[in-house]
C-alpha cells in the first residue's frame, strides 16, 4: 500500500488558536428552513435533505496539499445564502448554541426548526431550545461500546408524518432504524423505533455511522469494515460501504447491483456524507496510518480498501480527490455549502475547507480551538455551520465540553 501526493497544488491554512473564542450560546438565527422530502417527488427529482451532511500514530504530516498559511477570521458577515452554489468562508466569531453535551456524534435540523443531537454513550436525543437543552427520548437497544453506539442522525417529512432515523450498534450488529416524532419545537418526542436494516457488521471501532437524505430522495448510510478488511471487498458484506435505501428502508431499483443496498465499497471507516451545489456526492473516511481520504463518489465504485490506502494509482480502484495524514485530520462529519465542503477533523482539531472545483483547494480553520470536532452540517439559513465538538471521548474535555458552535459565512472573494 502507498499513497502518492495529494491530486491538487492546495493550501493549507490554520487560524490563530486565541482569535474567535467561544461566546455565550444563542438561539439559531430565524431564517428559511428547508424544505421536507417528498416521497411523491418523480424519480430523480431535485429535493432538499433535512440532514446533510461526520487511531493512527503521531508524526509531524507533510500539508494536505503543500503549505500552510493563516486564514484570519476578520471580514464582512454573511449576506447570501450558500444555497444556490459559489464558493463560501468562515466569517466572524463562533458562537456557542449549546454545551454540556456528553459524547455528541450528530446533529439535524428538523422541517419547523426544532435542533437534535445525539450522544453515542447515553443513546439520548436532545432537542436545543432557546439555548437550552432538553431529552426528547432515549432510543431503545443502543450498546455502546468503544466507538459504537447511538450514531447518525436523518429527518424526513412525507405524508403528514415526520420520522427521525437513527444508526446505531445494537447487541450484535449496527443497524438503521426510524421512530416517528411528534410535537412542536420545544416538546418533540419520540415514538417507538421501526427497524428499517439489520445485520451491518459492529466493533468496538470502525463502525461508520452517518446518515444522509440525498437530493433524490433516498437513505444514504456509511458502514466500517468492524475490524474485518476482507469485508469492505466483499460485495455481499454490508461492511466497509455505503448503502442506498429507500426511506422505508427497501433497496432502490436504480442501485448498481439489484436487489442489494450497497451503492459503494472499499471503504475503512467512512463518517462524513453530503452533496455539493452540482449533486455530486462526497464521502470523507478515516485512514489506517498513512491518509485520510475525501472522496467523490460513484455508483458501483470501489474506493480500495484494504488492498490500497491513499492515491494509489491501483487498477480498479478510484483514488480519493484529498488526502491528508491522520495527525491533521482523522475526518468524521461532512458539509456542503454551495461547492464549498466543510469537514470535521476530530485529531487535526479543525475545520477544514475544501473547494471541489478544479484545482481542489484545501484550507484549515479553528486549528486547536474547539478541540475535536465531530459532524458539521449546513444551517437553515444557508449561511452558517453548525458543528458538533467531541472532547468528551477523550480525556481532553475541558469546562463546558461537549458544544455546538454556530460558525457564519461569508461569500469568498
Amino acid at each position: 500500500m502507498h499513497g502518492l501526493a495529494p491530486r491538487s497544488g492546495t493550501a493549507g491554512r490554520t487560524t490563530d488558536a486565541a482569535s474567535a473564542r467561544r461566546r455565550g450560546g444563542a438561539g439559531l438565527p430565524a431564517a428559511r428552513l428547508r424544505r421536507a422530502l417528498r416521497l411523491g417527488a418523480p424519480a430523480g427529482a431535485l429535493v432538499a435533505a433535512l440532514a446533510l451532511a461526520g487511531c493512527t500514530p503521531a508524526s509531524e504530516p507533510p500539508a494536505a496539499t503543500g503549505g500552510t498559511t493563516d486564514a484570519t477570521e476578520e471580514g464582512p458577515q454573511p449576506t447570501a445564502s450558500a444555497a444556490p452554489g459559489g464558493s463560501f468562508v468562515p466569517s466572524g466569531e463562533p458562537e456557542v448554541l449549546a454545551e454540556g453535551l456528553d459524547v455528541p456524534w450528530s446533529v439535524v435540523v428538523l422541517d419547523d426548526g426544532a435542533t437534535l443531537i445525539s450522544e453515542r454513550e447515553t443513546a439520548r436525543v436532545l432537542e436545543l431550545v432557546d439555548g437550552a437543552l432538553r431529552e426528547v427520548g432515549t432510543v431503545p437497544g443502543v450498546r455502546a461500546e468503544g466507538e459504537g453506539g447511538l450514531m447518525g442522525l436523518a429527518a424526513l417529512e412525507a405524508g403528514g408524518e415526520r420520522w427521525l432515523y437513527a444508526m446505531h450498534t445494537g447487541a450484535d450488529d449496527n443497524r438503521i432504524v426510524r421512530m416517528p416524532l411528534q410535537g412542536e419545537p420545544g416538546a418533540v418526542a419520540l415514538g417507538a423505533p421501526e427497524e428499517l436494516l439489520t445485520g451491518i457488521p459492529s466493533s468496538s471501532t470502525h463502525n461508520g455511522g452517518r446518515l444522509a437524505f440525498g437530493p433524490d430522495g433516498k437513505l444514504y448510510a456509511t458502514t466500517g469494515d468492524a475490524q474485518d478488511r476482507p469485508s469492505s471487498q466483499d460485495a455481499g458484506s454490508l461492511g466497509g460501504k455505503v448503502l442506498r435505501l429507500e426511506p422505508d428502508g427497501s433497496v432502490p431499483s436504480d442501485n448498481p447491483t439489484a436487489g442489494s443496498p450497497v451503492y459503494t465499497l472499499g471503504h475503512r471507516n467512512p463518517q462524513g456524507l453530503t452533496w455539493d451545489a452540482s449533486g455530486q456526492l462526497w464521502a470523507s473516511e478515516f485512514g489506517q496510518d498513512t491518509w485520510d481520504e475525501l472522496n467523490r463518489l460513484e455508483p458501483g465504485g470501489n474506493y480500495g480498501w484494504p488492498e490500497v490506502e491513499g492515491q494509489a494509482g491501483a487498477e480498479g480502484f478510484v483514488d480519493p480527490v484529498v488526502q491528508w495524514s491522520p495527525a491533521e485530520a482523522s475526518p468524521s462529519g461532512l458539509a456542503a455549502a454551495g461547492d464549498s465542503l466543510y469537514l470535521a477533523a476530530l485529531r487535526g482539531e479543525r475545520l477544514w475547507r475544501i473547494e471541489s472545483g478544479e484545482p481542489v483547494t484545501t484550507e484549515a480553520y479553528h486549528a486547536g480551538e474547539f478541540g475535536r470536532l465531530r459532524d458539521a452540517v449546513l444551517a437553515p439559513d444557508g449561511a452558517s455551520l453548525l458543528v458538533l465538538t467531541n472532547n468528551t471521548s477523550r480525556d481532553s474535555a475541558g469546562p463546558g465540553d461537549d458544544r455546538l458552535l454556530r460558525i457564519p459565512l461569508a461569500p469568498a472573494d
